[in-house]
């Protein structure tokens, strides 16, 4: 087992603009567009979050295929939500992570099993975001949530996610400050389509020290954004971005997207301490669309 550090912790530390970016796993076991898309990205982004079965649709193991990407030499970011496991689970999935190399874990909620494809699971919950934070906490200090000590402590980056822009200043504080007295170290935050948005809220974290990257989702269509804006809380696409969409016509509404993207890097870069983006299903262009960003 290798003793390295979080890539990412290094590149943020140095005051370096960091990048990461999005790949979910597959419904099933062909990792091969994946692990392609990956290897596209080689040498242009820090780090690559690998969600936990996100809006509750069942996927591959973040587990999994965070190593698979640490492999061909990324440094995964491992997303870990509460909703499926228990305290034991939790805390023997991140045990399993790092004995694999993973350095990076993001602590969610994670969505309820309404909103995805097993709508009769039973969600756990036995954490929240905050005590999760907290487990891994005490995991890198090498005992347990019961005090047992460890045989080999972890050395975990510690994440946790933040909602610019749609929430009190009071709400936004009593959330951010938790988290880092839980033990974040850093934070991405949900995506964001205005720069002035990202500069407000650095200018009311920034007192709590910690490393934030602006989230940067990549719009396909006008059907998703709208579904965004219905479904998704935290995220706001505002009316002048669905114009664009809907002005670029359908069949270039993806071409628009991009270009969307790539000027709210642009714009948001000066305020941030890096930027993560999420792609989905154009996650193949993720290569063009840091380089017109002007990320390496």
């Amino acid at each position: 087992m290798k003793t390295h550090q979080s890539t990412l912790h290094q590149t943020l530390a140095q005051g370096q603009f960091a990048v990461t970016v999005e790949l979910n796993p597959p419904k099933g076991t062909d990792v091969s567009e994946l692990l392609e898309t990956a290897k596209s990205l080689s040498g242009r982004v820090h780090g690559i979050n690998v969600p936990d079965n996100a809006a509750a649709v069942m996927r591959a193991s973040p587990v999994a295929v965070a190593r698979l990407l640490y492999e061909q030499g990324h440094d995964p970011v491992l997303q870990l939500t509460c909703r499926d496991r228990n305290r034991i689970g939790l805390q023997s999935d991140l045990l399993g992570a790092h004995v694999l190399g993973i350095r990076n874990v993001l602590c969610l909620t994670g969505d309820s099993p309404s909103a995805g494809d097993h709508k009769e699971a039973k969600p756990v919950f036995d954490l929240d975001t905050v005590q999760v934070m907290h487990a891994v906490s005490e995991l890198n200090q090498g005992r347990d949530l019961a005090g047992n000590a460890l045989e080999g402590r972890t050395a975990f980056f510690i994440g946790g996610a933040a909602a610019p822009g749609v929430e009190s200043v009071a709400l936004l504080h009593k959330k951010f400050e938790a988290k880092v007295n839980a033990g974040a170290q850093f934070f991405q935050t949900q995506p964001v389509f205005l720069a002035q948005v990202v500069r407000s809220f650095m200018e009311e974290v920034r007192p709590y020290s910690r490393n934030v990257l602006g989230g940067v989702l990549v719009l396909r269509s006008v059907k998703m954004a709208e579904y965004v804006n219905a479904h998704v809380s935290g995220i706001d696409v505002p009316e002048e971005i669905l114009r664009e969409l809907r002005d670029a016509g359908e069949a270039h509404a993806a071409e628009a997207g991009i270009e969307i993207a790539v000027r709210t890097i642009r714009a948001i870069r000066p305020f941030c301490d890096g930027v993560h983006v999420m792609a989905g299903r154009l996650s193949h262009r993720l290569p063009e669309i840091i380089r017109k960003a002007g990320l390496n």
